[in-house]
């Protein structure tokens, strides 16, 4: 087992566990993230891309039986609600908020796995749309997910050498021949005996799981990993362990990372930049120090305000008001003005647009309007 550097930061409530160790910023942390210019198009793009489940082709007898009552129109969860978000290469960004907002409903559009109810997606400049079918295939390589249950999203029935490298053979990576030679190194590279390749998932424990998910996301030689919670679910030592290996493999690999997570210790250390979401849309995105030293939109400063800290004692942690709405019925205007303490007016019926308030700090509040 590795011994996991000194850490910063905290968890996002009282009641999680201690942060794990975090590893040190590699030498290039800065200098990958510069890497990106405003020339440059970004790695993925989604433009005013809204996700709903649940939404059912409408016919004129289908609208009359609604009309009349003899017919209730569907339940549509409104997941994400008219989202811009870019990644840029090389770049690690994380996306926070709380659990039900659209996170991961986020990485799975930009990953590919689902298609947006309305909005445009664009890859290195490229409407999506408009791409042929292999290179619809191709783009789709390139972006890899790595899934917050390391056991669910893995084959039973399979061993550990055809989950790993079969999707790399498929796609033409490596032949039959070198298929071995080359599952071995992508075991080895994400820190597992090649000699276990023959075994099953359930031969394994959580930690080892979470490292075949992350060999088979590398055998395909992406350039962008989505990590949904993908350390959520492992102990304190093993997740520092597995963000160790996620530094270590951008530094190897120039991978771009998106990095979801409730544990705001972790994605303060770990990201260039911060992105905060809430009931479906972005409130707030700046680079990760200006995010935790000036917090602007009032649902990110009372995320920042509950974290615990060593230096503070006899503090008394007060929940945010009321729960969390409901996206089968969002409120209108700001999402966030049922909960929000300064609340004007208008929040309840204009929805505030996400807009800079300093160099590269966007937030969405009317508040700003009123500054």
């Amino acid at each position: 087992m590795s011994t996991p550097h000194s850490h910063s930061g905290a968890p996002l409530a009282a009641t999680a566990p201690p942060a794990p160790a975090m590893p040190a910023q590699p030498p290039g942390h800065a200098a990958n993230a510069a890497d990106t210019t405003a020339d440059t198009p970004p790695l993925v793009a989604l433009e005013r891309v809204s996700k709903r489940f649940g939404e059912r082709p409408s016919n004129p007898a289908t609208r009359l039986f609604e009309r009349v009552g003899l017919a209730h129109p569907p339940a549509v969860v409104h997941a994400i609600d008219q989202v811009d978000f870019t990644v840029r290469r090389g770049e690690v960004v994380g996306l926070v908020g709380e659990s039900g907002c659209g996170k991961s409903t986020l990485g799975r559009l930009l990953a590919g796995l689902l298609a947006p109810s309305s909005g445009e997606v664009r890859l290195e400049g490229r409407r999506a749309g408009s791409l042929s079918a292999a290179e619809r295939r191709a783009a789709r390589l390139k972006t890899q997910m790595i899934f917050q249950d390391p056991y669910a999203s893995l084959n039973p029935r399979l061993r550990i050498d055809r989950i790993v490298g079969e999707g790399a053979r498929v796609h033409g990576l490596v032949d039959r021949a070198g298929f071995d030679d080359y599952v071995s190194a992508q075991l080895a590279r994400a820190g597992l005996d090649p000699a276990l390749r023959e075994r099953y998932p359930h031969q394994f424990s959580g930690g080892q799981r979470q490292r075949i998910g992350i060999a088979r996301a590398l055998a395909v030689q992406p350039d962008l990993l989505v990590c949904d919670e993908a350390v959520a679910a492992l102990d304190v030592s093993i997740q520092a362990q597995i963000l160790n290996l996620f530094m270590d493999l951008r530094e190897q690999l120039r991978l771009t990372y998106v990095f979801i997570s409730h544990d705001l210790g972790v994605v303060e250390h770990l990201s260039d930049r911060v992105v905060i979401m809430y009931l479906g849309r972005i409130v707030e995105s700046a680079p990760a120090e200006e995010i935790f030293r000036h917090p602007n939109h009032p649902y990110t400063r009372a995320l920042l305000a509950e974290i615990p800290r060593i230096d503070v004692r006899h503090k008394t942690f007060a929940a945010l008001r009321g729960e969390l709405p409901s996206p089968l019925a969002p409120p209108s205007g700001c999402h966030f003005h049922p909960r929000c303490p300064h609340a004007l007016p208008r929040c309840k019926t204009e929805a505030p647009t996400l807009r800079g308030i300093a160099v590269r700090h966007l937030s969405a509040c009317h508040l700003n309007d009123a500054a």
